[in-house]
């Protein structure tokens, strides 16, 4: 067989694994619809006057500054768990990486995206 026969068969199970579970749900799950399941529902209590109000972008900033220091501890462990095996350069590399994360920091910091209003 080709190369490529493997990719498109990975390819192929690639796009059905995801699909097959929403496909088997929706082919033997039950339906009974009613009035009930089919209204508003938001924390156990219908909701009171405007449905659609705006948040502020500041809680978004806020979570996305959350999440890319949550990945910077996800890219750090392992050389922290590995830091007396490694060579200089990679310390180096280390050091810039937090340099350059920190620089992000001071930036939202001043920035006051880090202000909870």
């Amino acid at each position: 067989m080709n190369a490529w026969t493997y990719v498109g068969l990975i390819l192929i199970i690639a796009a059905a694994l995801p699909v097959a579970p929403i496909v088997l749900t929706w082919v033997l799950g039950p339906r009974r619809p009613n009035a009930i399941k089919n209204s508003a529902y938001e924390c156990g209590i219908e909701t009171v006057g405007e449905t659609w109000v705006q948040f502020k972008a500041q809680y978004y900033l806020f979570g996305l500054a959350f999440v890319v220091f949550d990945a910077e501890t996800v890219f750090l462990f392992p050389f922290a768990a590995a830091f007396d095996r490694v060579d200089v350069w990679a310390v180096v590399e280390a050091a810039l990486f937090i340099l350059i994360l920190a620089a992000g920091l001071v930036y939202a910091w001043r920035k006051g995206a880090l202000e909870w209003a």
